[in-house]
């Protein structure tokens, strides 16, 4: 029999996150700080805590009472400035990189650590409003070189545009590694770029708006070579192992993997590890990834990681009710409402989920939900 457990956290206060974005989101109190994710899971950096009736006091509690292992991380993210440029290992990689920086001695809670678990970090994430955008994934070469020739011609130093588009043109990892190189050139380039910029925000706006939030950083150029999309409510993005994203305004829903193994390459105060960042990398060039939600009921849809190739094998989905719906789960499960009005009834309990609850449904089964609105639900598959 599952039980219905009510669950609360801490939003984390980075300083990208919008001033009061989740309580905005979830219709709770305002604090007046910077609310950029809450992480509802059982990640030992911030575990999710019960509110209810449990025999634990929070997930990472519940995970070694009951010895099972939830297979994913479900967050709230809220962004008011851009996140880094960043990716995420293989499994092996992440395996090999904990080990070794173990082996090193290196403390988990240094500044300089790159991988603070030995998992993966697939993730997608779900707009929760319109105009939720992103960078996700390196654009065609052709693309780049033509922003860049359109940079020149509106740059009072075009020459310092040209080694640039030299690296460029010969291929997404060769004007990768260039950028990321630290060769004065480079600073020459993003300093030409962001005089242009500056001169024509209509026509380069993000090089203008990165360029005031990070002046001088050669991640403006990168971010340059990416696909910039907007997303609309309900639309989502799947982010595999190796490929390079930043979430730069907005809110959204995320599922990830239960790490938090980040490769860093501008764009932040954070600590940035270019060689390891390439190592982990895919250079290759197409379409922003995009996950077409499938529908599983009238009123429910799954955001599946297998509906893509590269996402055949993870061990989560999404799921999105609207309206009266019988979910089954295929693991212990965590439901966040965004919206409207719930009642969730699993197993002979029942919960209220109005917009901002959190509850945790605690076996896999099938949870029967009543209501409208708009209703998440993480699950393992």
């Amino acid at each position: 029999m599952a039980a219905l457990i009510p669950l609360t956290n801490t939003p984390r206060d980075y300083a990208w996150g919008a001033i009061d974005g989740v309580a905005r989101t979830l219709g709770w109190a305002p604090t007046g700080a910077p609310e950029a994710e809450l992480w509802l899971g059982s990640h030992p950096l911030s575990p999710s805590r019960s509110s209810g009736d449990a025999s634990w006091p929070d997930l990472a509690a519940w995970e070694t009472q009951s010895g099972t292992a939830l297979p994913y991380l479900l967050k709230l993210l809220s962004a008011a400035s851009p996140l880094s440029l960043q990716a995420h290992p293989t499994p092996a990689q992440a395996a090999e990189g904990f080990a070794r920086e173990q082996a090193a001695g290196i403390p988990l809670t240094a500044r300089e650590r790159n991988y603070k678990d030995p998992n993966a970090k697939p993730e997608l994430i779900v707009a929760v409003d319109d105009g939720f955008e992103a960078l996700c994934g390196f654009r065609p070469v052709d693309e780049t070189v033509a922003l860049i020739d359109a940079l020149a011609a509106a740059s009072d130093s075009p020459a310092a545009l040209q080694p640039w588009r030299d690296a460029a043109s010969a291929g997404v990892r060769e004007g990768f590694v260039w950028l990321l190189s630290g060769a004065p050139e480079v600073d020459a380039a993003v300093a030409a770029a962001t005089a242009a910029a500056h001169a024509h925000p209509a026509e380069f706006e993000l090089i203008d708006r990165l360029a005031r939030e990070y002046p001088a950083d050669p991640g403006i150029l990168v971010a340059q070579t990416l696909n910039h999309v907007t997303l609309a409510a309900g639309e989502s993005l799947w982010l595999p192992a190796g490929n390079i994203h930043a979430y730069l305004r907005g809110t959204g829903v995320e599922l990830m993997g239960p790490s938090d193994n980040v490769l860093r390459g501008g764009l932040t105060p954070k600590h940035i590890d270019r060689d390891e960042l390439q190592k982990v990398l895919d250079f290759t060039p197409g379409p922003a990834s995009r996950l077409a939600p499938v529908t599983v009921s009238p009123h429910v849809v799954s955001y599946r990681p297998t509906s893509v190739p590269t996402g055949a094998g993870v061990g989560f989905e999404l799921l999105l009710a609207t309206g009266d719906a019988t979910l089954t789960t295929g693991s212990a499960a965590i439901v966040l409402a965004v919206e409207g009005s719930f009642t969730l009834s699993s197993g002979g309990a029942d919960a209220a989920a109005d917009r901002g609850a959190i509850v945790f449904v605690d076996a896999p089964g099938q949870v029967r939900v009543t209501g409208a609105g708009r209703l998440f639900v993480a699950t393992g598959v």
